[in-house]
């Protein structure tokens, strides 16, 4: 009976880990021929989009400077960083941010 009892907490647990990255994704609706569409189809994270054109304030919470920015976070902590460069546009892609999503939710095993 007990072990029916830990099965269920030790799943719980290990799902727990994977909704700890979160996705950062910041743009503004005059930079909308810069959207990064695929940042919706990221997996195994929380994915959180803010427009700072219409609410600055988030920009400066972040410390946005330019946009499009995607900030990852791990336990509530800021650990990667990818802004565009002087053209508005995001030289990373989705294949190097999934990859570093993976090795966030690998490390914490």
């Amino acid at each position: 009976m007990i072990k029916f009892l830990i099965l269920p907490i030790l799943l719980l647990s290990s799902i727990t880990m994977f909704s700890q990255v979160e996705v950062k994704y910041f743009n503004a609706a005059w930079n909308a021929s810069n959207e990064i569409k695929w940042v919706d189809k990221l997996s195994d994270c929380d994915i959180k989009k803010y427009d700072i054109g219409s609410k600055p304030e988030d920009a400066g919470k972040f410390k946005v400077v330019v946009v499009p920015t995607i900030l990852i976070f791990q336990d509530g902590e800021e650990v990667e960083r990818y802004q565009a460069d002087i053209s508005f546009k995001m030289a990373a892609t989705k294949e190097e941010l999934q990859d570093y999503i993976d090795e966030l939710i690998m490390s914490a095993f």
